[in-house]
């Protein structure tokens, strides 16, 4: 296993680093205090090409490995971009198009990947539901084959980019019978009769991205529209998580680094009791403690992204460690944050209470901690 990065490996990194800085970074107070998503700011992601990047050439993408791509975005987080757009920007690319990439026909790649790729459309995907979040196999929605068309009906909740996507990765029962067997994944069009997104959900953290219920009423969609076979959607599903442990988790480990230079910087100007407060013995422990969880959740971020360009299966124990260290331990050292500024860092004014608050959900989106144990135990 070979960390050593390229030459232009390094270069593409500082430069998403510099652009991530003058183009979103000045719009992310104000944005995340209205709690408006940036649409300015994923269209110019789509046109440096972030929102594409791992997907061929010739489909509008940068045809960049797996290492690349999560570089990016540990980029973005660690310039001060928000949780909120990063969320927005992984369902988009990863959740949504990158399954249509992978299980779509040669016609309906064409069709949608440019489109996802440049930012021209917003994607998401409709897996949970009000009653079914952790366990998919519940799912109560329903696909039904009517001639040429699948008409769709249920619920589903939690979706990031819901209000505002353009078409939509949704997953439905074809045979309600059966659990993860009988489900399968289609591409539902923004304008479907039948299909609507509900008001955006008003969230403690990520408050840039959007994230409402869609409701699908006897929505008839064309039978051309499912992905892949039918009963493959569970599998589908699961292979996002690979994306979701490396791509997703990204973000989070730049903001980590963001977030230690923020500190380390406020440890040396703030003076206390005739001296700079980062002298103090317990302000140097927390500074140690969020490097170590830096460097700890970075090494498990990029083996999983080493290992997927390897073309190795998905050891589902070290995701699953990856993303229960990432989402528990991210906690209190973003708690630690805010306490190192005291007063300052429970106000807007300061980036260490948006990068709390928006932290909050890493132990809960893409598989609660409690279900992550659950895998890593019974694997063991």
């Amino acid at each position: 296993m070979d960390f050593a990065f390229s030459r232009e490996q390094v270069m593409f990194k500082k430069e998403v680093i510099r652009f991530a800085k003058k183009e979103i970074v000045p719009r992310v107070q104000e944005h995340d205090l209205k709690g408006e998503f940036d649409f300015t700011s994923f269209r110019k992601m789509g046109d440096f090409g972030i929102l594409g990047l791992h997907f061929p050439e010739e489909l509008g993408g940068g045809g960049a490995d797996v290492l690349t791509t999560v570089l990016a975005g540990e980029a973005l987080g660690e310039a001060g971009v928000d949780g909120g757009l990063t969320l927005a920007y992984g369902a988009h690319s990863f959740l949504c198009a990158d399954t249509i990439f992978r299980h779509g026909t040669d016609i309906q790649r064409k069709h949608y990947i440019p489109k996802l790729a440049s930012g021209q459309w917003i994607g998401c995907m409709g897996l949970s539901e009000p009653d079914a979040g952790s366990d998919v196999a519940s799912m109560s929605t329903t696909a039904t084959r009517q001639g040429d068309s699948y008409v769709l009906n249920g619920t589903k909740m939690w979706i990031t980019n819901g209000p505002i996507a353009d078409v939509a990765v949704v997953y439905a029962k074809t045979d309600p019978d059966q659990q993860h067997a009988g489900i399968s994944a289609f591409i539902v069009d923004k304008g479907t009769p039948g299909f609507s997104a509900g008001p955006p959900l008003i969230k403690m953290g990520v408050r840039t991205s959007k994230t409402s219920e869609l409701v699908l009423n006897n929505c008839a969609i064309p039978a051309d529209n499912l992905l892949g076979n039918e009963g493959e959607g569970f599998l589908m599903a699961m292979q996002t998580v690979e994306w979701d442990r490396s791509a997703l988790l990204a973000p989070f480990v730049g903001s980590t680094t963001y977030l230690v230079k923020k500190c380390a910087d406020y440890a040396k100007g703030r003076v206390q009791f005739g001296k700079p407060i980062g002298h103090f013995q317990a302000i140097k422990r927390k500074l140690a403690d969020m490097r170590i969880f830096g460097e700890a959740a970075r090494a498990l971020v990029y083996r999983i992204a080493w290992c997927k360009d390897q073309g190795r299966p998905l050891n589902h124990l070290e995701a699953a460690v990856a993303k229960l260290f990432i989402g528990d331990w991210s906690l209190p050292v973003t708690n630690d944050a805010v306490t190192l500024h005291g007063g300052y860092g429970y106000t807007h004014e300061f980036d260490v209470e948006r990068i709390f608050r928006d932290t909050r959900l890493a132990p809960i989106g893409g598989g609660t901690s409690e279900v992550q144990k659950m895998i890593i135990s019974r694997l063991m």
